[in-house]
């Protein structure tokens, strides 16, 4: 039985953790790989080219995105992302399943375009966590993270639309809720093979 490539995307307001989950169940879960978008913004200090985010100029990303290379992209905060067609083929090529970090619109039209999608939303304790969260880590503005969390207002409320809700209030809950997300939808689509290896 060959193995049928599933895309997880995974969404959430800024803050609520779902890069930290994403990165760390690729660590748990055999023949997962880890959807690196590429991005206009500047890398953080802690942040490496290829590893964290392609970081890409703005008119390399407008060449992308007219030469039909992205299959999701969408401008937040002023900076654009996207995710390359290229990224997703690899992984179907390689037989490994892919999972994404992207916000609902990218979310969205991933799903159009790829069918066999599993959405997954990580939702914060509460409001007041979100914004304690921003506010400790340090690496916004005031003012960004007032923008932020006016954007996970209207982000929560999208939460709906996602197959499965994770809560983040202890991360190793969540990270194993995540885990168990992926492990039971893979033997929704090929229970006979995972029994095999």
């Amino acid at each position: 039985m060959s193995h049928e490539t599933l895309l997880f995307i995974v969404s959430a307001p800024s803050g609520a953790g779902k890069t930290s989950l994403c990165r760390e169940v690729i660590n748990l879960v055999p023949d997962l790989h880890f959807s690196i978008s590429c991005t206009t913004r500047p890398a953080r200090k802690h942040e490496k080219d290829g590893i964290d985010y392609y970081f890409l100029q703005h008119g390399k990303f407008m060449e992308m995105v007219e030469q039909d290379q992205l299959v999701e992209w969408t401008k937040i905060y002023g900076n654009y992302y996207g995710t390359a067609k290229a990224t997703v083929e690899e992984c179907r090529k390689k037989k490994k399943d892919v999972i994404f970090d992207i916000d609902h619109a990218g979310a969205q039209r991933l799903k159009k375009s790829y069918k066999n999608s599993i959405t997954i939303f990580i939702l914060p304790p509460s409001y007041t966590e979100l914004e304690e969260r921003l506010t400790q880590r340090g690496t916004d503005s005031e003012e960004v993270i007032k923008t932020r969390l006016n954007k996970a207002k209207h982000e929560i409320d999208q939460a709906s639309w996602y197959q499965h809700q994770i809560v983040n209030d202890n991360f190793n809950d969540a990270l194993n809720q995540l885990k168990g997300i992926i492990t039971a939808e893979r033997l929704k689509k090929q229970p006979w093979a995972l029994h095999q290896k």
